[in-house]
């Protein structure tokens, strides 16, 4: 029988109001509430369901709304009897993976996560991201090698679509250049920093810092990692790893192609939207992608 896995997004993957159809069930808003009081940023909830835009895109708001939802759909296909193999998450998606793998409680990674996203707004670190899509990763880490000033690969999203991150001004002046070698489309991300980048390597230790404040339980189930898609097996490997996708890599590609060799054939895609599944099925067209981002989805399992 084939093995069931969770993935979780990152960044990007954010709407304003997602979540609220959830919210307005008496049952599960206790859930939210519950989180919306322990985490310090006491303006997410507004944020999250009534925006605007601009707001929500604040990594301080962004990531703690993703992993809010996301937490909350976990537990929600728990309840249906479904319990994955592996679990993986892309980028910010990697800590909302810690409730998956029962590393974190859902309090403790909610605590994380809107501390990360605090820690990474208010560093001021002027970068941003952009997706290159139709050229292969080699081609795209190349161009980036031949450009002056901070530019570099950062997700290897699929066969061909590589996410690059850098100074600002460098990643915006620049999207021509991959075009003019052959991409089909190089566009900025709704993201606001060069996550993944070498740019944030000054803000790493600030995060390691929270590590302590938390209680931290090796995984019940398997963790693949973003930056060496290798499986994390107790809390030592998860913390470095957590340090190091900071200003490391995402390998998405080399994630689902690992988990498709562990047995995988159904992945469960829990958060906002529906970035990862159209992915994975350039990765991996044989495994069964099931989006769960609303309530009517969950109805659905």
């Amino acid at each position: 029988m084939g093995k069931i896995a969770f993935v979780y997004p990152g960044q990007g993957s954010q709407q304003v109001g997602m979540g609220l159809d959830l919210y307005e069930n008496t049952d599960i808003k206790a859930m939210f509430d519950k989180i919306f009081n322990v985490i310090e940023n006491k303006e997410l909830k507004d944020v999250m369901f009534n925006g605007p835009e601009e707001k929500l895109k604040d990594t301080k708001n962004a990531q703690p709304a993703i992993s809010l939802l996301s937490v909350i759909l976990t537990k929600l296909v728990r309840d249906k009897g479904i319990r994955p193999d592996y679990v993986a998450g892309h980028s910010l998606g990697e800590y909302t993976a810690l409730y998956g793998s029962e590393v974190l409680s859902d309090e403790d990674v909610m605590k994380l996560v809107s501390k990360r996203g605090e820690i990474m707004s208010s560093a001021g670190i002027d970068g941003t991201m952009a997706a290159i899509l139709g050229l292969d990763a080699s081609v795209v880490e190349e161009i980036c090698a031949g450009i002056d000033g901070v530019i570099e690969a950062v997700n290897y999203n699929d066969p061909k679509q590589t996410v690059v991150a850098g100074d600002r001004n460098t990643v915006e002046s620049n999207l021509e250049v991959f075009k003019e070698k052959g991409a089909r489309r190089a566009m900025l991300l709704a993201v606001s920093g060069p996550f993944h980048s070498s740019l944030m390597k000054p803000v790493a230790p600030k995060i390691k810092e929270e590590f302590s404040k938390l209680t931290w339980n090796n995984p019940k189930v398997s963790l693949i990692a973003n930056t060496t898609a290798k499986e994390l097996t107790n809390v030592e490997e998860i913390q470095e790893e957590l340090f190091n996708q900071t200003f490391g890599p995402v390998k998405w590609v080399e994630i689902i192609n690992k988990l498709a060799e562990n047995g995988v054939t159904k992945i469960y895609e829990i958060g906002p939207g529906s970035i990862l599944k159209g992915m994975i099925k350039k990765i991996n067209g044989d495994i069964e992608v099931i989006n769960v981002s609303k309530i009517d989805d969950l109805a659905n399992l």
